[in-house]
């Protein structure tokens, strides 16, 4: 018989965040365990608001299928259970797991995948004057950041980038809008960030607004985050997106995740792997997905004041799994 347990965590960041939807100051997150024949495992969700998430709509989303948990569900069955969000990605994490623990293998090894001795991740620079998000940015290239995600809204992007980049000129940096642009001047946005040397942009427009970026030339990559969710995704990204952001909480778990990103690549789309507010718990099921992405985005745990016991090994842009 397996047993099941589901219960919410609050976990305080060291420093707000803050994007253009506003700021946060702890990551909430969703946890289930289960435990089965004295086997132990743990899966770890972030209810997102912007997805008509809560952690009140979480919990009872898992609690429609304990009952099937409890009688043994399989990865498989949960795929058709529950709809792709962070519940469904909790309780996928915690099967994952608990197939790795009692094969006694790695997440990576039973999912077929070869790990790196270090993983490449981006450090974010949340929305701040632009002289703070350029110190900002100058002390996480200091500290070994090699790889910057840039949070941007709508307000002073040219003096933002253009102080950041003075500040970091050889870093590596990715600009996220979170949806807070419009198709108007997104030309000339795309060319000053191009001409600043950004590797890339992701997400400036609203989803819902993609067709807007139909047959749109732009000068650096331009990357799906809230655009995509799933495979289903996939067909209207096409010509208007060269990158997609993978999410397990945006997927429903690993599962649909290594599918999705499977069939991104072979659609001819680059990847990125990317995460929410979190603790190491939903980054380690989430390292499968490291060696198969062009860009590494797994920096939530570094936001906060005490990570989970027992934690990842983070450095400043590195993570060691």
């Amino acid at each position: 018989m397996r047993t099941v347990k589901v219960y919410q965590e609050a976990w305080p960041l060291h420093t707000p965040f803050v994007i253009s939807r506003g700021t946060r100051s702890e990551a909430v997150v969703v946890v289930v365990e289960l435990e089965e024949d004295g086997i132990k495992a743990v899966g770890e969700c972030t209810p997102y608001p912007r997805y008509g998430e809560s952690v009140e709509s979480v919990l009872a989303q898992i609690t429609t299928v304990i009952p099937q948990l409890e009688k043994g569900m399989t990865r498989a069955q949960l795929q058709d259970a529950l709809a792709a969000g962070a519940a469904r990605n909790a309780i996928d994490s915690a099967l994952w797991d608990l197939e790795a623990r009692r094969k006694q293998r790695t997440l990576s090894h039973i999912a077929g995948v070869e790990l790196p001795e270090l993983v490449t991740t981006a450090q974010t620079v949340g929305i701040a004057e632009p002289e703070q998000m350029a110190a900002a940015a100058k002390l996480l290239w200091d500290k070994g950041a090699r790889l910057l995600k840039v949070k941007i809204d709508d307000r002073l992007i040219t003096e933002r980038m253009v102080a950041i980049r003075a500040a970091v000129p050889e870093a590596v940096i990715i600009v996220d809008a979170n949806e807070a642009w419009k198709s108007d001047g997104l030309a000339a946005r795309c060319q000053l960030l191009a001409d600043l040397n950004v590797a890339m942009l992701e997400q400036p427009l609203p989803a819902g607004q993609d067709s807007a970026l139909a047959n749109f030339i732009h000068p650096l990559p331009i990357c799906a985050d809230e655009s995509c969710h799933t495979r289903e995704s996939l067909a209207g990204l096409k010509g208007r997106y060269e990158m997609v952001n993978v999410k397990l909480d945006k997927t429903g778990g690993l599962t649909e995740a290594l599918a999705l990103t499977q069939a991104a690549r072979e659609a001819g789309f680059d990847v990125m792997l990317g995460c929410m507010l979190c603790t190491s718990r939903a980054i380690a099921a989430a390292l499968p997905l490291a060696a198969k992405v062009r860009f590494a985005d797994l920096d939530g745990p570094t936001w906060l004041a005490v990570d989970v016991e027992p934690g990842l090994h983070f450095e400043t842009g590195k993570l060691y799994p």
